[in-house]
């Protein structure tokens, strides 16, 4: 892996240079260290610090080669398997290992910042296979199962069917609305925070798929229990199907014994899909800039960006006037064009746009600190071949 960086403006601060030594160093102890061109045969990545001293800017680039099958993504969340909120360096320290080992991280999609329901992600979250949040109106990245990597707008399906064949629309793990139904699943965590209303407990009706929780699926569904109270306990083997007040008023009393079926489709169909992450606007399909909105306002960035070759991974900071200043989405999409990306998604930025990599934050939070988030994307070493360690996928 060789790093290369533009140390303009910085070659003054030697805690800076210090800072770099000591990651070629820990690079020397795992990795390769070799030249650029020893970089390319090994197909892995490499991470570019780039500076603007006009404006000025800090870029922190990092290129993937897409030609690496030991190198994948994946999305994380704050208790490694559960809802909530940490920075990003306790979300890479909480990932699953066995679903391979962290290299890069970068804050995700946008999210609840508060109460019960903090660090819940705004659109689409599946990670290591499991859908942990449905979408939303804005576009997401995720990989099909042919492992090519897509930027789309996903519209949910996901429902429940009665006993009588009628069929009512469902939210996933987020705060359930009066005259709406919410599934919670153990990502969300201990219970369901709800209020009020009624709770159905499910257990599963048969064989067949069940938990984790899976994109494009139908699974049949017994009602083992009725709550006419809401924040129902959480297992590792039930989901809870949560009814507002308005909603449950004018539904069937459901009883217990009850069967029902939980479609997880979308549109376009996630089925067999291992990591998807929400964020918006799409800022490039097919090497030309979308007709997104944009203010002249300049702020801290993170987006996920490729071409045929290669992946990035992109963080510019912000809001630090003699640091970087930020960029606009305007800025940020003709950057990603001039990097050679075809297809790039804006993520969460602001005093959430922090990049970490190789143990350590490599980029200048806004804040002057970490901020806690509700996800982030991952760069990890999947397991070698011949592992018995789960891949996470469920064909």
């Amino acid at each position: 892996m060789t790093f290369t960086g533009t140390l303009a403006g910085y070659a003054a601060s030697k805690k800076y240079l210090a800072w770099i030594l000591a990651l070629v160093a820990t690079v020397n102890t795992g990795f390769s260290q070799d030249s650029a061109a020893r970089s390319r045969a090994d197909r892995g990545f490499t991470y570019v610090r780039e500076v603007v001293q006009e404006m000025p800017w800090s870029i922190n680039i990092v290129k993937i080669s897409r030609t690496n099958s030991s190198l994948g993504f994946q999305s994380t969340l704050a208790a490694g398997r559960h809802l909530g909120l940490a920075t990003l360096t306790e979300h890479v320290a909480r990932f699953p290992r066995e679903l391979g080992k962290p290299l890069v991280a970068m804050n995700g999609d946008y999210f609840i910042r508060r109460g019960d329901y903090g660090g819940d992600p705004e659109g689409l979250q599946i990670l290591g296979g499991e859908l942990i949040s449905g979408p939303s109106i804005k576009s997401c990245f995720w990989m099909d199962e042919s492992g090519e990597p897509r930027i789309t707008n996903v519209v949910s399906r996901l429902e429940v069917t009665w006993p009588d064949g009628a069929a009512t629309p469902m939210g996933l793990n987020e705060e359930r609305p009066a005259d709406r139904a919410v599934l919670y699943t153990p990502a969300m965590g201990g219970s369901t925070h709800a209020s009020g209303g009624v709770e159905l407990i499910l257990e599963p009706d048969g064989e067949g798929p069940w938990l984790p929780l899976r994109p494009g699926r139908l699974i049949s569904a017994r009602i083992s229990a009725v709550r006419d109270r809401g924040n129902t306990s959480l297992s590792s083997t039930n989901l809870v199907l949560s009814l507002g007040p308005t909603l449950a008023r004018r539904l069937v009393k459901a009883t217990v014994g009850a069967r029902l079926k939980i479609s997880t489709e979308t549109i376009p169909s996630l089925r067999g899909v291992n990591v998807a992450i929400g964020g918006g606007p799409a800022l490039l399909a097919g090497g030309k800039l979308t007709d997104f909105q944009s203010t002249a306002v300049r702020h801290p960035r993170s987006a996920i960006g490729w071409n045929k070759d290669f992946f990035f991974l992109v963080q510019v900071d912000g809001r630090q006037r003699d640091h970087s200043v930020g960029m606009t989405l305007q800025e940020l999409a003709e950057r990603m064009k001039q990097m050679g990306c075809e297809y790039a998604l804006n993520l969460d930025g602001g005093g959430s746009s922090t990049i970490w990599m190789l143990g350590q934050i490599v980029n200048s939070p806004s804040q002057g600190a970490e901020r806690p988030m509700g996800n982030a994307i991952i760069l990890v070493q999947k397991e070698r071949v011949g592992s018995t360690a789960s891949s996470g996928t469920d064909k």
